[in-house]
């Protein structure tokens, strides 16, 4: 400003701030100084203080005090009375600090995000249940899986016509027997359905001596493997658009995780199947791999310009929400 001021003295306010791009209001308020500055005038169309405190009296009046200002205003108008716009009401109860929610609002609790880690078989599993579409419209048969996250092995299944917490009781209860987990050893984890998080469920939990976590609400990612194992059932090129009866979704089931278990070539695990995992064949195969990879190798040096081809090894521990690391040497965050 004081460059414009220096230079508008030669060549004039206006030619002063064009060469120097500022604009001549700014200028004037610059010469004028603070002390220039008048205090704006009130709106002719605004109260007076005498009209703005007898409104405030009567949205304070007990009559009311709990009414919004919207119907006050239309009360009023009933009346034949005329204060102000709801608006202006607002306008006075804000100035007043006055303006908030009144009714009571729902305050979630704070969900902790689950961090489990597996490190070897029968240590972590994830259960859920999908709808498989029936014969009819509205018609639906219920798929019960119990999933081991290390090995992506299905440990437990059942088909049911119906969603049930006794259901889901009896198919844990025999997983548990068939896999002999001994007491203290399994972590069990699910979202939060109802048969999930029902109390027949949990007893029993609690009477094998395993830990039971839940995902935070409408969050899929805190049970990925289920989830995608439902993906890779449903992505199945035979699977059926509806099932004809619970023998043909029975049946269907047996086979797919037959399959599944056995012959999946799974890319979590280093193209082994849960079943080489989850009973301790991965290692076998693994040195098998190797000699037959080591054979074409020296039969054929030229192919390989990496040197040596070594197979893939299996993850040696699994996450579900893993903590984070702040980068630095593996520190935790």
């Amino acid at each position: 400003m004081q460059a414009v001021e220096a230079l508008s003295s030669t060549s004039g306010t206006l030619p002063a701030c064009r060469a120097l791009g500022v604009a001549r209001a700014t200028q004037y308020r610059y010469r004028a100084g603070p002390t220039a500055a008048r205090p704006r005038r009130p709106s002719p169309r605004a109260l007076v203080a005498g009209e703005s405190q007898a409104v405030l009296e009567v949205l304070h009046s007990e009559r009311f005090v709990d009414q919004a200002p919207a119907a006050v205003y239309a009360a009023l108008l009933d009346e034949g009375r005329y204060l102000c716009s709801p608006r202006t009401m607002y306008r006075l109860l804000s100035r007043s600090g006055e303006v908030r929610e009144r009714r009571n609002q729902l305050a979630h609790p704070v969900y902790a995000k689950p961090e489990l880690l597996a490190s070897r078989p029968n240590e972590v599993w994830s259960w859920d249940i999908t709808k498989l579409l029936g014969p009819v419209k509205w018609s639906y048969f219920y798929l019960y899986v119990l999933l081991d996250i290390f090995s992506r092995y299905v440990v437990g299944w059942m088909v049911a016509p119906r969603e049930s917490a006794q259901l889901a009781r009896k198919l844990i209860e025999a997983s548990c027997t068939k896999q002999r987990i001994g007491r203290g050893q399994l972590t069990v984890h699910a979202d939060r359905g109802s048969s999930m998080t029902s109390k027949p469920v949990a007893l029993l939990l609690a009477d094998l001596g395993a830990t039971k976590t839940h995902s935070r609400p409408h969050v899929s990612n805190d049970n990925p493997f289920s989830e995608a194992q439902f993906k890779t059932l449903k992505y199945r090129p035979e699977f059926p658009e509806r099932f004809g009866s619970l023998e043909d979704a029975r049946s269907f089931s047996g086979e797919f995780f037959d399959w599944y278990n056995n012959h999946h070539y799974h890319s979590g695990l280093a193209l082994l199947t849960p079943a080489m995992v989850h009973y301790g064949e991965a290692a076998t195969v693994l040195e098998q791999r190797r000699a037959i990879l080591a054979a074409a190798y020296a039969a054929h040096r030229q192919r390989f310009v990496r040197g040596p081809p070594q197979p893939a090894e299996p993850p040696s521990a699994v996450w579900i929400n893993p903590p984070k690391t702040s980068g630095r040497d593996g520190d935790l965050q």
